[in-house]
């Protein structure tokens, strides 16, 4: 295939700049979005702020699992479009969003049944609870549409079309930002619904953005097939899916459990603690926005040029993007530090939650530089098919550095002994990162599973992703690689 994007040729900065710039604006819009949310929560005061802070682990696990199905989503669908076998796609996809429905209801109602001892083992108290049941039952209403929507967005982008998810995103965004005030503080002829009426607008902006990713999959680009019922082609295309989608999945639920761990930790200390750390989460994803965008632009440049032979000028761009982030995020540390205390009164008026909000904001993004160096190099491991190595990194983090040390800054520190465990965390990992970065390779043997016949080609679906990067479908290929084969 012509390397119509440079990636294989042109400049490492200009390609990776003009690949990062649209991704960046698809993040900065979803972000926006939860930061949105937060503020017109705060609004309401200490408690609501701190009962959707405990939301987050539960939400954020749901959504990772979103993100390991669109992964392997991704990568099957594009393989089989890249490969001339678009017929197989359209069938896999459909098998794809169906098992994606059934996973997620079920996910749903297992939820709404448990909310109480779920939120009570991660810390809330009498007074939390009833809010945090108003939100939740809303939000496991809408849980379906949002994965749905998520692996809808992955399916597009598998064929090349990374404007239309941007669009989708931006529509979510522009819908839930008109709903949120007028259905929690209930303004004209809406009543308000507080905490609920926040739950309420998501779930309405996840269903409208849905329904757009639908009518382009379904209707527009004709990207489904509805295949008869055929248990056996369907375990076949679950294990394929389940191939990609188990480490992607487990790799992004540990956050969420980490950050639940932590928020039980702060509950039994002080629960101002909680709002304040579950407002410095939502800061957090603001502003390692570069890095999230960045990393989603280098997966398929290093993927492509390992293909194409050129481990060295994918290597060099792993080291390039990991020396940007570093300087760019200690850059940014600077005006944070400063505004420390402004940025606090931002999300709330409580002056304990200001206290321990700005001390977050004066210490954590000290080590964002680091956390930039974990983050791009965990994800860069799937292009150089080590997803399990990746895991293991992200274990290693969480698991053995960061919930101890928290541990004991909770006993020695209380809230603010807590937060220092986490940038003190970040710079360990981000030291050992980098070295790993300097020594890592492609591993020898690359499994792939991806169920195809010989079949015609479709030429209108394979058309739509001549100009794509085809390494898109091979950024999330499972090698049986562990940590201890990176410098090989």
């Amino acid at each position: 295939m012509k390397d119509r994007h440079g990636l294989l040729s042109a400049p490492i900065s200009r390609v990776l700049l003009n690949m990062t710039l649209p991704n960046l604006i698809g993040i900065m819009t979803i972000l926006g979005g939860s930061l949105v949310d937060i503020f017109f929560i705060s609004q309401l005061g200490t408690e609501a702020l701190a009962a959707v802070s405990f939301t987050f682990p539960v939400t954020l696990a749901v959504s990772s699992i979103g993100i390991g199905i669109g992964a392997g989503v991704s990568t099957n669908l594009g393989r089989l479009i890249g490969s001339g076998h678009a017929p197989e796609a359209k069938v896999f996809l459909f098998d794809a969003l169906c098992m994606t429905l059934l996973i997620i209801w079920g996910l749903s109602i297992l939820g709404c049944v448990f909310i109480e001892p779920i939120f009570s083992l991660l810390g809330a108290n009498a007074a939390s609870l009833p809010l945090i049941n108003d939100y939740m039952w809303y939000w496991y209403l809408g849980a379906p549409a949002l994965v749905l929507l998520m692996v809808g967005n992955q399916a597009l982008r598998a064929t090349g079309d990374t404007r239309s998810p941007a669009k989708i995103m931006m529509l979510a965004a522009v819908v839930n930002l008109i709903l949120d005030p007028l259905l929690i503080f209930g303004i004209g002829p809406f009543p308000r619904l507080e905490i609920q009426g926040a739950a309420i607008a998501t779930t309405l902006s996840w269903l409208v953005a849905m329904s757009l990713a639908g009518y382009l999959i379904v209707i527009k680009r004709r990207l489904v097939e509805f295949a008869n019922v055929d248990f056996g082609r369907f375990i076949l295309h679950w294990k394929a899916l389940a191939h990609i989608a188990r480490p992607a999945a487990l790799m992004n639920v540990i956050n969420p459990i980490a950050n639940g761990i932590i928020m039980a930790m702060l509950a039994r200390i002080d629960h101002a603690g909680v709002a304040a750390f579950g407002a410095g989460i939502r800061l957090e994803s603001v502003l390692l926005i570069v890095v999230m965008a960045l990393s989603s632009s280098l997966m398929p440049f290093i993927a492509q040029n390992l293909g194409a032979n050129q481990p060295a000028r994918a290597k060099k761009a792993l080291l390039m993007s990991l020396q940007f982030v570093f300087v760019f995020q200690t850059l940014l540390f600077i005006p944070l530090y400063f505004n420390a205390t402004a940025i606090a009164h931002l999300f709330t008026n409580d002056p304990l939650v200001i206290d321990w909000l700005s001390f977050y904001v004066m210490i954590l993004p000290a080590a964002y530089g680091p956390l930039g160096i974990v983050i791009i190099f965990a994800t860069s491991l799937n292009a150089y098919h080590r997803p399990l190595s990746s895991l293991v990194i992200n274990l290693c983090r969480l698991m053995l550095l960061m919930l101890p040390f928290a541990a004991l800054g909770a006993y020695i520190g209380g809230v603010k002994g807590v937060f220092l465990a986490l940038p003190i965390t970040n710079t360990l990992m981000g030291i050992a990162c980098y070295y790993l970065a300097t020594q890592i390779s492609e591993p020898a043997n690359i499994k792939h599973t991806v169920p195809y016949t010989d079949r015609p080609q479709d030429d209108s679906v394979c058309d739509s992703v001549a100009g794509s990067n085809s390494s898109l479908s091979a950024t999330a290929t499972r090698a049986d690689a562990s940590i201890n084969r990176l410098a090989d």
